[in-house]
């Protein structure tokens, strides 16, 4: 074997043994929700769509909803309003929040961990660099993620007639509950 085909067989080897030590752990089925608590009516929706993934070498995520996917509401009109007057879902269909997680992990160790993770939040088209805190469990080998924020109407352009200010709240908070297992890939 000659030096430039044996030093394409380790580079090819390092590279295989690098992509196999990357640990993924994701969901289909993660669960958001959001809630407006005006001073005449409180606005509650839910989607159990969300699907996320964490690069647990890279301390990389990303998480995204389709925006028509929430349920509730408190009439069936509501939701017609939140998706073609408010939240424009037909040219703005998904909410993604996609970055890096602050703190150093260990991914091997059961415990739960509060991290800060900074990344882009992308709702009704208009990007935000957030800092956003969670709580990670570690544990048999999944990762349960929590994280409580409020995302604030006017930053994602989300305009709301002054005849709805006493309807519609200008700060929502978001609760974010997934059960993220490891990935093959």
């Amino acid at each position: 074997m000659d030096y430039k085909s044996c030093l394409l067989l380790v580079a090819t080897l390092f590279i295989t043994i690098n992509l196999n030590a990357q640990i993924h752990f994701g969901t289909e089925e993660g669960k958001i929700q959001f809630k407006s608590d005006a001073p005449l009516e409180l606005i509650q929706a839910v989607s159990n769509e969300m699907k996320g993934i964490i690069d647990t070498d890279q301390k990389a995520f990303a998480f995204s909803v389709e925006m028509k996917s929430f349920q509730g509401f408190n009439s069936p009109l509501q939701r017609v309003h939140f998706n073609e007057n408010y939240l424009e879902t037909n040219k703005y269909p998904k909410a993604t929040f996609s970055g890096k997680i602050i703190e150093t992990i260990d991914w091997n160790t059961d415990g739960t961990y509060e991290v800060r993770s900074k990344g882009k939040l992308l709702v009704h088209g208009l990007e935000q660099e957030r800092i956003i805190r969670a709580t990670l469990k570690i544990a048999d080998g999944m990762i349960q993620l929590r994280s409580v924020f409020t995302v604030l109407l006017d930053e994602h352009q989300i305009s709301i007639p002054k005849i709805m200010f006493q309807k519609i709240s200008e700060e929502i908070e978001v609760i974010i509950e997934a059960d993220l297992e490891k990935q093959s890939l």
